[in-house]
């Protein structure tokens, strides 16, 4: 059974601003687990089922981290998952390094994403398409969220992230081309993407900001043939790095 500390230390995890004090955040469920154990994070603690363990023995035994018993139950009263019957892992959160895209190389900008599951969808869907780097702007949610982490499916332990001021970001680091999503832009079925660059979506309810809008280059939008009013930002990131994958 968990003692109360560690289980006081797993919910105040929950919050931000115990994130950010303690610098470390939680990974829930076997899949992620997994994914994180072969991977560069630094891991704190893993607490874990009896059944879990065994199963996983080969790749939980001879580590340096910590390893705690709990029961299912335990483990779904502490989360943000409704049932987890595997693990859960406390993981020490990465500096926030600068990142920008290299000669042949595309990233991923997201201008005030607000929801955590549409921004752990978009981790998920840049690497899919093989993005490997976010820059976030400052009033985007949290990348260390639960719900961040848990919608990524694993993929955040191969997708970095960075937050900054966008305008000072733009004004400071590039002269490579810059797509951005508007209603107005070029339908994308007709760009043809230069071999590097930006690409950047906008906040759910309002789009782009106009401190970035004036930064982008090329206005791309996704053309419309039925009657929906909009689109997920996440399906619509999906869309557009569709789109730039396409072969020339």
């Amino acid at each position: 059974m968990l003692s109360k500390n560690v289980s006081k230390y797993i919910t105040a995890l929950q919050i931000k601003k115990y994130r950010q004090e303690y610098g470390t955040f939680l990974v829930e469920g076997s899949k992620s687990v997994i994914e994180l154990l072969n991977s560069d994070f630094d891991i704190e603690t893993v607490i874990t089922t009896q059944s879990f363990y065994e199963n996983n023995t080969r790749i939980l035994d001879n580590q340096t981290f910590k390893i705690e018993y709990a029961t299912t139950a335990e483990l779904s009263k502490l989360g943000s998952l409704q049932t987890n019957d595997s693990c859960l892992a406390i993981v020490k959160t990465k500096q926030n390094d600068f990142l920008y895209a290299n000669s042949q190389e595309f990233v991923l900008v997201l201008d005030d994403i607000r929801d955590p599951g549409n921004l752990g969808t978009i981790i998920r869907v840049a690497d899919w398409y093989g993005i490997s780097k976010i820059i976030c702007s400052e009033t985007t949610t949290d990348w260390y969220n639960p719900k961040v982490i848990s919608a990524t499916k694993g993929s955040f332990t191969r997708v970095s992230g960075f937050y900054t001021d966008l305008k000072q970001y733009f004004a400071d680091t590039t002269n490579k081309a810059i797509y951005g999503t508007f209603m107005n832009g070029k339908p994308i079925h007709n760009v043809s993407f230069e071999q590097a660059g930006y690409v950047v979506m906008g906040n759910e309810s309002n789009g782009i900001s106009a401190d970035v809008e004036a930064f982008i280059n090329q206005k791309i939008t996704i053309p419309r043939f039925g009657h929906a009013e909009s689109l997920n930002v996440g399906i619509a990131t999906a869309v557009v790095l569709d789109n730039l994958r396409r072969i020339k």
